[in-house]
Order: structure tokens, then sequence, then C-alpha cells
């Protein structure tokens, strides 16, 4: 077999576990009301052999996909009208985010492998403890914020500032942290977090991948076509069955049972990269 022959399979195999890795993680992320973005980047790492510094951007360029698809399906098929009541909360989360989101990308970019994997570790275990924590935790409570304006954009900017340096380390869209944050702090219901969430999370990944751009990120066409482009098509897919099948398995279930999943696979790929960069 020549080096072309080679390479054309390389390429096809790539394209084929993008996409076959992205619909069943979809499909929980359709679930759970999440991206999955967490659950793409060991994939990236760990399966598909990017380089943490490529997995990053390459799995915010995915979620920037997933998100505008899934407000898309949203706007079609939901009233945006009960997320006015939050939109002071969501516009002060997206000034924090997007801040961070800028200088996260920069950052990440001065980094070195090492110390990226081990930040990307903890974020990730942060995450799937988060996941289990609420899947023991009531759907909705009284807001634990004062109700006053002031209050409240305050701690959205605050919060938003944490949600956007998250978005642009780990290539995700926030959702895990943007819902809770909303059904918790700002006492949303959890349908109207979610769509809140897409809100918020549309300016904070395209500001990411803006920057990730801006410093070459993307310069790979190969990466692109091969891989962003079967894993977003693969997530949309996922994250639509994922939203007929709601329901079916408790979401509280699926949360525990996920951020169980994920603190693994985050040990096996960022912890075995970073011991073998030891």
């Amino acid at each position: 077999m020549d080096k072309n022959d080679s390479s054309a399979l390389e390429r096809s195999r790539l394209l084929q576990l993008s996409f076959l890795y992205s619909v069943p993680i979809g499909v929980l992320g359709g679930l759970i009301g999440l991206g999955g973005a967490e659950f793409r980047l060991p994939v990236l790492a760990g399966v598909l052999g990017y380089s943490v510094r490529q997995a990053v951007p390459l799995n915010l360029a995915v979620s920037l996909v997933t998100i505008a698809a899934s407000l898309a399906i949203r706007g079609s098929t939901l009233s945006f009208s009960s997320v006015i009541p939050l939109l002071p909360a969501v516009l002060s989360l997206i000034c924090g985010a997007v801040i961070t989101a800028f200088f996260g990308a920069a950052m990440a970019g001065k980094l070195s492998n090492e110390q990226l994997e081990r930040i990307i570790l903890v974020l990730l275990v942060l995450i799937g403890v988060a996941l289990i924590v609420e899947g023991f935790l009531p759907q909705q409570i009284p807001a634990l914020l004062p109700s006053s304006l002031a209050w409240r954009i305050g701690a959205g900017i605050l919060f938003g500032l944490a949600i956007g340096l998250v978005s642009s380390l780990l290539g995700v869209a926030g959702g895990e942290i943007i819902i809770p944050t909303l059904v918790f702090a700002f006492g949303a219901d959890i349908k109207t977090a979610g769509t809140a969430s897409l809100l918020v999370s549309l300016p904070t990944v395209l500001v990411g991948v803006v920057k990730y751009a801006s410093r070459g990120a993307f310069a790979n066409r190969a990466a692109l076509r091969n891989t962003v482009a079967p894993m977003g098509v693969g997530s949309v897919i996922g994250a639509v069955i994922g939203g007929m099948l709601v329901g079916v398995v408790p979401a509280s279930v699926l949360k525990v049972t996920l951020g169980v999943i994920l603190n693994i696979s985050a040990f096996r790929v960022f912890h075995k990269a970073k011991s073998h960069n030891s």
C-alpha cells in the first residue's frame, strides 16, 4: 500500500470514528440537557490522537456547531418569552463569560502541555463531581441570590467570568455550569435554564473560536473536515435523538452515572498523558 492509500485510509478512519463517537455522546447530552463537549474532549485526546493543545479548539468548534443547531431547533419548537425575566442574569453572564473566553484562549497558548493537561484534568473532575451532586438535587429551588437587580448583575458577571474560563480551556459550551447557576442562583426552571444557557454559550464559544483562530489553531483544514464536521453532524443527530428520548431514563440517574464515567475517562486520558510527560 502506497503512502497516498494509507493517508486516505487514515482520513476515512478518523472521519468515521469522529462521527461514531459523537452520536452517542450527543444522545446522552440531549437526555440531560447538555451538549456533551466535556465527554468529547477525552475522545479527541485519547481516541483520535490529537494533542491537548489541538483538542481544545477543535472541541470548541464542534460546540459552536451544536449550540447553533440547538438554538435553531429550540427556536422552532419553543418560545423564548420565558427567558425575558432572566435577561439581566443572562446579559451579565454573557458580559463576564466573553471576557474570560478571550483571555482564557490566550492563556491556554502560553501554558505548557503538561500544565494544560493538569488544568483540564482538574476541571473535568470538578464537572464530573458537579454532575453527580446535581443528580441528587431537586430540579428547582428558590433563588439563592437576593432579588435585587444589583446583586443579580454583579453575581452574574462573577459567575460568567468562571464560565468563560472553563469554556475556553476545555472547549465546552459551559452548559454544565450555566444551567445549575441559573436554576440554583437565579431560581429558573430547568427548561428555561436550558434555553438561556444556549443564549449565554453562543457568544462565549464564538469569542473563544475567534481567538483560537487568530492564534492559528484552525490552520489544519484537514482536522476541520475529518473531525469537526463529522463530530458536529453526529452531535446534532445525537442531541435530537436524546431530546426525543427524554424521560426514558431519569435524568438524575444519568447525571450520576455520567459524572462517574467522566471522572474515570478524565483520569485515564489526562492523568496518563501527564505521567508520560513527566
